[in-house]
Formats: structure tokens, sequence, C-alpha cells
């Protein structure tokens, strides 16, 4: 059976590339590659300190060499695209050379101001295919010179362990209450102060599932202690599938996402979603989503006293039909039978 190694800076945490990679993981299972994970950071089956985003000193080209030896296709998780352990990425592309593998790109140096400086990523090769999350970064790929596939992510809707009434009460959230799910870690450009102004507009408790990541902590301590709504920071008393049963709606005015995975599972989950004005959303919302928008709280409020079970019965078929892990399986199988490494 052939192997495939899926190779990050982390995997198997909540952020949205862990998630996607995981995705990737089970579609590569399914066609009958053996799979592995590598990352420096995560619950993962060959752990290398050195490529985690944090760490004080590069892996060895050796470490390298090692992990990836039996990789008959490796899957590059933004690893090489984002510029966040620029030794570590070098030394990943360089033993990757001449060799298949698929670039899967989230979120390139560009598209953050602070990175923007930064044009050595992502590397080429003939040998590799690149694979980008959203149709904008494939068109920003072109023109560099880089031919791309747009591949969406892809989910399935999770059942439910605990359901709607016991999560709340696991909260301490009433029956009655109104309760807002802002489903992602804390750190700046998911923009916590707006959907603390949504959640008070409604009149609603706000649950911020993730953590404080990138040195945030004390900021969002600040940001927190200034709502004037009831403030709830959690993970998840058992698991996301329960927490999007226990909401009555999402929060999610990100100022910047390379695709932004929460609108979508609300849709599957039938929850509405306040979505902010970042550009890949306009790419998702040209599919027929319905989103409400995060600075028009009016809107979303409406819709909670009056519930239109239509908006939510087209988002979930749309999220079905055009964002689901079939779909996205489909799409991994014909890069691949493209490029010749079908099993």
């Amino acid at each position: 059976m052939p192997t495939a190694v899926v190779v990050s800076f982390r995997l198997g945490l909540t952020d949205g590339v862990s998630v996607v990679a995981a995705g990737w993981a089970r579609a590569l299972r399914g066609l009958g590659f053996e799979v592995a994970t590598v990352a420096g950071e995560g619950p993962v089956d060959r752990l290398v300190p050195g490529l985690a985003t944090t760490a004080a000193a590069p892996p060895a080209k050796a470490e390298i060499e090692a992990a990836l030896a039996d990789a008959d296709l490796t899957v590059v998780e933004n690893l090489c695209t984002i510029p966040l352990n620029l030794p570590a990425s070098r030394l990943v592309a360089s033993v990757l050379r001449g060799r298949p593998a698929v670039l899967h790109h989230h979120d390139p140096p560009w598209q953050r101001p602070h990175l923007a400086q930064s044009t050595e990523l992502p590397p080429r090769d003939r040998a590799w295919r690149h694979v980008a999350i959203n149709a904008l970064t494939r068109r920003q790929l072109a023109r560099r010179g880089i031919a791309a596939t747009t591949i969406y992510n892809g989910f399935d809707r999770g059942r439910p362990t605990r359901g709607r009434d016991a999560t709340r009460e696991a909260l301490g959230v009433a029956p009655g209450a109104r309760l807002v799910l802002h489903p992602v870690r804390a750190i700046p450009r998911k923009d916590v102060a707006a959907a603390l102004d949504l959640t008070t507009a409604l009149g609603a408790t706000y649950w911020l599932a993730g953590p404080a990541e990138d040195g945030y902590g004390a900021e969002l301590d600040r940001v927190l202690r200034a709502g004037r709504c009831r403030v709830l920071h959690r993970r998840p008393p058992s698991g996301m599938a329960d927490a999007y049963a226990a909401c009555d709606a999402v929060a999610f005015p990100s100022r910047w996402e390379g695709f932004g995975n929460p609108p979508v599972e609300a849709a599957l989950y039938r929850r509405p979603v306040a979505v902010g004005p970042y550009p890949v959303a306009a790419e998702l919302r040209a599919f027929g989503f319905r989103w409400f928008d995060s600075d028009r709280p009016e809107t979303l409020a409406a819709f909670l006293d009056r519930p239109d079970e239509v908006l939510l019965d087209d988002n979930e078929r749309i999220a079905l039909a055009d964002f689901s892990h079939a779909r996205m399986a489909a799409d991994i199988t014909g890069l691949l039978g493209e490029a010749g490494w079908l099993p």
C-alpha cells in the first residue's frame, strides 16, 4: 500500500489548517493510501519539533529526510506557503525536489500585511502540484507564475453526543436564553470585539470556543472585560457538533480568512451566521448562501424573532452539494488522477 505523508507546522488541533488536513488525510485513506502525519506540534505520527512556528531552531535536514523517507506522495499543508518558520519551509522544499507532492496553499504571505514583504514562498518544482483553497488565491498564484487548482474545503456534519439542552446546562445557559457561538481561535483578525458587539445587540450570551494564540492573551482579556454581555470563554464540553446544537446563532465577523470554515459548518448544522466582509466570504456567498452581515445585527435579531426555515434549508442544501467531504474527495481524486499518483 502506498504511503501519503501530510506535513505542516502543526496538525491534529482545532485550527482551520488542521481541520482541513484531517479531511484530506481521510480522503487519501479512502483512495488506498496509508497516511502518516508529520508536524512540529500536535498529536501526530511523527513529531519534528523544529517544524513548529514557535521552534527555537529549525530541524536538521536529516530529520526531514527521515520523516518523509517512505512518502510516495507528500501533502504540504501551508508549511511551504506562509513564512512562519522559513528555515523549515526551505528544508521541506529541498527534500521534496523532484518528488510527488501537493503544496496545499491556505494563506500565502501577500495576503497578510505583516508578511507581504516575503517573496520566497511558495517554492516551485515541476514534480509538484499546487492547490489553493479558494479561487482568489488561485488567481493570485497564477499572476506569480504558479498554476494551481482550486479545491474548496469539505465538511461532514457530526452527530451531537450531549445535544442542545445538556450542553447548555453544562455551560450554565438557561433554556430560553440566546447563545451566540464564536467558534474560532482568539487572534486579532477574528475580531472578538465585533462579535461581542453583535452579541450585545442580540441580548445574548457570547461564547468564544477557542483559546488565545499568537500572544493575544492579554489583549483578549481586556476585550472580554470590556464586553457588555455575558461572556463564556471555554472549549466545547463535548465537541463542535454539540456547540452548534447548543447555540442560537454563529458569529464570524473576521477581517480576513483564507476560507472561513464556520459559516459553512453553521449551514450544515442549520444555524444562522453573521459574517464579516473578508474577501473570500463574497466568493463563498456567490454559491447562494444567505448569511447575515455582522455589522447589521438588527437583521439577525429579526430572524431569531421569526426564524425562516427556508433560509436554513437553502444554506444546508448548498453546503451539502458544494462543500461536502465527498465533493472534496472527488476533487482530490481528479487531481491525483491527472498527475498519475493514484494507487
